[in-house]
């Protein structure tokens, strides 16, 4: 992912629903349109986070998995 993320949320070491939590938290103080970066440990975060994207109409533009951290580029969807 080339773009550089306005905020990065760092929920390694917490599971669920920790991350889900804190990501909601994070999306809220992003501009609309805003690129958010998510790094997680938990694996149900691969289920909750695209359901959370679904559900509130964010976009999840990419995630990947690298040696047991999760990552995600997320943004958020435009007012």
């Amino acid at each position: 992912m080339s773009d550089q993320p306005e905020a990065i949320l760092d929920a390694t070491g917490l599971n669920c629903p920790e991350p889900v939590m804190m990501l909601h938290n994070k999306v809220r103080d992003l501009p609309a349109g805003g690129l958010l970066k998510v790094i997680a440990t938990d694996p149900s975060t691969r289920r909750d986070i695209p359901k959370f994207c679904m559900f509130l109409g964010h976009e999840l533009l990419e995630q990947a998995e690298e040696s047991g951290t999760y990552l995600y580029w997320i943004r958020k969807k435009a007012d």
